[in-house]
């Protein structure tokens, strides 16, 4: 089963080019990282809300997404676009672990 949330959160009104911008470019290293099945940024019917759905083969992929060089810069300045934090909801498979 692979680690998988989405992350909801606002974007401050002054700060959402910067943003977009620095999403986009997120979307596109994350696809040279091992272990990244799916990272893909989305805006919410909300005005200034945006959603972030990732998935990893396993939790410790997810950390080392966190800590690779080209992506630490990039979430400090993702995180000075937001206002407020985020919230973070787990994502699970249909069927419990074991059962088709």
């Amino acid at each position: 089963m692979a680690f998988s949330f989405l992350s909801r959160f606002r974007v401050r009104d002054d700060r959402q080019d910067d943003f977009i911008a620095l999403a986009r470019e997120m979307e596109e290293l994350s696809k040279q990282e091992p272990g990244t099945l799916a990272y893909k940024f989305f805006r919410l019917a909300e005005p200034g809300m945006f959603a972030v759905h990732e998935s990893f083969v396993d939790e410790a992929a997810d950390e080392a997404h966190m800590a690779y060089d080209h992506n630490k810069p990039l979430i400090e300045k993702i995180v000075g676009c937001m206002e407020g934090t985020y919230e973070r909801e787990l994502l699970f498979d249909l069927a419990p672990h074991g059962r088709a």
